[in-house]
């Protein structure tokens, strides 16, 4: 017998009538990857041992028959797609952005309506995966707190960015919630005693400077504020809500760090899901504002809102599973470039000055965040392999 390399094998002259040697099985340690040839078969060689009637398998293949040889040597792999990660980025963003456009486009029903339809929808996806995987509904019992934080505070994050989406330009809400990052390296700070570095704490200060221009308060600005919808004090309310929806999106970012890989990741979805439903139900009853969209072309939006918001969640998460988080994060700023476009295009609303000029702050803060991050876990690697 001799070894095969890359599928090809030379026949080996059989001496003195012996049989070919039984290759090594993975117990034996052979075709494990360590750099040893594994042992096949070469062609004609069952007939030519005396006796030998069997056909002689692969060890490394489990029982493969020869060429099929998982383990050989020069057998390529099938390279991934170069850039298929950051193209699921992109292809998520714009899913996210189109989704919001939908929401500025519906009329007369709250965002927290809005929401519950996102819930059921997400509820609806996770279920067949939790019965699949067996993981169970409620999760191991000492995670379940951060389970239900990790839900309270991401549904809470999604409803306030639906109310922004209404009530402030799609854009000005979009570069707002962009500041995440910032708050995620401050918050895994104060709470997993995380490196917060003099950088870290210079994005934080263009970040703010970002939302500043975006929300310009009149006391710095003056009172007469424009390029905005409707009164300055929804436009006020909106930036306080965008900001509390990223802070809160932040939060949940640390605790799912918190959390880590011990809770599969429909666990979480699905808390996420549950927790804000029922949240959602509770507060259209108090507020009494649960009712069904008049027109046709609303309920069509709302359903689209609900499928394009769990594309964008399947594509963003298809991503970080092929590619690292940091250039993701960064190709994830195409979502305010989407925001404007969409604005221009559909929403006939220009963006001014100062919206563009805080844009520019709080994706140069989220890009310089992301790409530190991503520089740091590069060399960690690098020092874990040495």
């Amino acid at each position: 017998m001799v070894p095969c390399q890359g599928g090809e094998a030379a026949p080996a002259p059989v001496t003195g009538g012996k049989e070919p040697e039984v290759p090594l099985s993975r117990e034996d340690g052979a075709g494990t990857g360590t750099g040893q040839p594994c042992l096949c078969p070469a062609p004609g060689m069952e007939a030519a041992a005396a006796g030998a009637e069997e056909r002689r398998v692969c060890g490394c293949c489990s029982g493969s028959s020869w060429p099929c040889c998982c383990k050989a040597l020069g057998t390529k792999k099938k390279a991934a797609c170069p850039g298929l990660g950051l193209f699921y980025t992109v292809l998520s963003a714009f899913l996210f952005s189109v989704a919001s456009l939908f929401l500025k486009k519906i009329e007369g029903v709250h965002s927290v309506e809005v929401s519950a339809f996102r819930c059921v929808f997400q509820m609806a996806f996770v279920l067949p995966g939790l019965i699949y995987y067996k993981t169970g509904f409620l999760g191991p019992k000492g995670k379940r707190i951060f389970l239900f934080f990790r839900g309270f505070l991401g549904s809470s994050a999604m409803i306030l960015l639906y109310y922004a989406f209404q009530v402030m330009p799609l854009a000005d809400a979009t570069v707002i919630t962009f500041s995440s990052p910032v708050f995620t390296s401050l918050l895994a700070w104060i709470f997993l005693k995380e490196k917060y570095s003099l950088w870290d704490l210079l994005f934080t200060l263009f970040a703010l400077t970002g939302v500043v221009l975006i929300a310009r308060p009149p006391f710095l600005f003056g009172s007469r504020v424009t390029g905005i919808e409707g009164s300055y004090t929804d436009h006020l309310k909106g930036t306080i809500a965008a900001i509390t929806s990223t802070v809160s999106a932040a939060s949940t970012i640390v605790i799912l760090r918190k959390v880590g890989k011990s809770v599969h990741y429909f666990l979480s979805i699905w808390y996420y899901a549950v927790i804000g439903l029922i949240g959602c139900v509770v507060a259209l009853f108090v507020m009494n504002e649960w009712s069904l969209p008049y027109c046709g072309k609303d309920r069509v939006f709302l359903i689209l809102i609900g499928l394009l918001g769990l594309g964008g969640q399947i594509f963003l998460t298809k991503a970080l599973q092929i590619e690292k988080a940091g250039p993701v994060a960064i190709m994830k700023t195409m979502d305010v470039v989407f925001a404007f476009i969409l604005q221009i295009l559909f929403l006939n609303h220009l963006p001014t000055w100062w919206t563009v000029g805080g844009a520019l702050c709080v994706v140069a803060s989220s890009s310089g965040t992301a790409i530190r991050k991503w520089r740091q876990s590069l060399k960690k690697a690098k020092q874990n392999e040495i």
